[in-house]
């Protein structure tokens, strides 16, 4: 079947079983490798993009769901040259060891700043409580949301 979506604001099509997942066809497929693929099981965050705007688990979504779908995935949020907030954010802090977890974690943060600009730090945890990190104890990952929403509010 060949899939038809908006990858990171380019139309893209791609041949694929329907019923692989997202992630593989973002991986395999697309040469998007920033989603990583963990668990697959939805349990860890680290292959977090945005599905029509809501943040989902990339390996729980069906390829063939994706048809005519706006996918951004974090090589879509920023990059070297101009990277979100969130994602310059999380270099400043120091709140990226391994890597692997962190396009899950800066996807997560993006989202929960552009519902709740200034969030509390019971907000941020909720909003990062599908991520998980095995190289932290989560204290630089926190500080990291609270520069990018410091940083957004000079947007404000």
């Amino acid at each position: 079947m060949t899939v038809h979506l908006i990858l990171n604001g380019q139309a893209v099509s791609v041949d694929a079983d329907p019923r692989m997942s997202l992630l593989t066809v973002l991986r395999e497929h697309l040469r998007q490798p920033g989603s990583k693929n963990a668990c697959e099981q939805g349990e860890c965050g680290s292959c977090s993009v945005f599905f029509d705007g809501d943040l989902v688990c990339s390996c729980l979504v069906a390829a063939g769901q994706a048809e005519g779908r706006h996918v951004v995935t974090i090589e879509g949020l920023g990059d070297e040259s101009t990277p979100h907030r969130v994602q310059q954010a999380f270099v400043d802090a120091g709140a990226v060891q391994c890597g692997f977890c962190t396009p899950g974690l800066v996807m997560a943060t993006a989202n929960l700043l552009e519902s709740c600009p200034h969030p509390t730090e019971d907000e941020v945890r909720e909003a990062l409580s599908g991520n998980l990190c095995r190289c932290t104890g989560y204290q630089k990952i926190l500080d990291a949301v609270n520069l990018a929403a410091t940083e957004g509010s000079h947007d404000d």
